[in-house]
């Protein structure tokens, strides 16, 4: 026996009835060879880990464009929380800790530079539109070309949106990604100095907490109590409404409107500006991308291009082809 089947076996004894078996995956769309060491969940996981996409995600803006101090949240280290949330959860049910990492690590891989306004500007340029759930597939898919079991790209493009992902792996992700954003936007709002602690919502001060301890805290009990020994992840009405009443809020106070939105209006204009010049430009593009125009398309690949950068290259670029230099 393997390494890797004494895993599987592992699992078949001890994870839940309703827990995502590594021995029971759709498969990849290209079949491999077995590792004799790790699981095919564990595999997807090391493959996003070590994956380009994944390393320039410390470089990509969660919430504040080019903020001014060393603890203000990246795209990365908001990644590295819904994985630490979400693997508690699974672990508490005894799901899949290895998919639900696996899904966890790679759920933001495709979004954009600036944070929600660069995937704002792009669903409004690119004729077929554009989500950063479902670009994260794509860079798994084909830009990457990962080749990730089924249940990993269901819950990577699922993590988002009004579906529902097959397994309850997923599913935890999707409100692991919700419970960290919603928490530690408030944190780094706080530290930039636009809210105090006494300017959220009472009634969800009440239910929830009066700090991202107690409110991480209270979220995860909460599903937990609601889905245990049961074939779907759920919060309580109570606790739901409340979450995204915070959510609401910081909508209102923080990611539309506060001195963080000046800072956007700049970042669309850099977004704008590279997404016309690369149309017209194409053979200025890395090889690789150059490569993918036949079989993607022009605005396609100009679309891949540009998501995947990261703010400080896209502010790059913008400098090199818009603002005259010295000579």
């Amino acid at each position: 026996m393997t390494i890797r089947e004494e895993q599987e076996e592992i699992e078949r004894q001890t994870l839940s009835e309703y827990a995502t078996l590594s021995t029971n995956t759709k498969g990849r769309a290209v079949e491999e060879k077995k590792c004799d060491i790790r699981t095919d969940f564990q595999r997807d996981k090391d493959r996003i880990l070590y994956c380009k996409a994944f390393r320039r995600l410390k470089h990509k803006t969660q919430v504040f464009i080019s903020p001014e101090g060393d603890h203000f949240r990246t795209r990365l280290t908001h990644t590295l929380e819904v994985s630490q949330i979400a693997r508690t959860i699974a672990r508490s049910l005894r799901l899949n800790e290895d998919l639900t990492e696996a899904i966890a690590l790679g759920h933001d891989l495709g979004h954009t530079p600036f944070g929600h306004i660069g995937e704002h500007v792009l669903d409004e340029l690119f004729t077929e539109g554009f989500k950063h759930n479902e670009q994260s597939l794509r860079v798994v898919d084909v830009l990457e070309n990962l080749n990730l079991t089924y249940e990993t790209r269901d819950g990577i493009v699922n993590h988002s949106g009004s579906n529902l992902a097959s397994t309850l792996e997923g599913q935890i992700v999707k409100f692991a990604d919700r419970i960290a954003y919603v928490n530690h936007d408030i944190d780094d709002a706080k530290r930039a100095g636009l809210i105090v602690e006494e300017d959220l919502p009472e009634k969800c001060s009440k239910l929830l907490g009066t700090s991202s301890r107690e409110r991480i805290n209270t979220m995860v009990s909460d599903i937990l109590s609601k889905s245990r020994n049961k074939n779907i992840i759920s919060m309580s009405p109570e606790i739901y409404n409340a979450m995204w009443d915070l959510r609401q809020f910081m909508f209102d106070r923080v990611y539309l409107g506060s001195v963080a939105r000046a800072e956007e209006i700049k970042a669309s204009i850099v977004i704008r500006q590279l997404y016309f010049y690369f149309i017209d430009n194409t053979l200025e593009m890395p090889d690789e991308f150059k490569d993918m125009l036949i079989k993607s398309g022009r605005d396609r690949t100009v679309c891949d291009y540009i998501a995947g950068m990261t703010d400080r290259y896209a502010i790059k670029k913008f400098e090199e082809l818009f603002i005259p230099g010295e000579y």
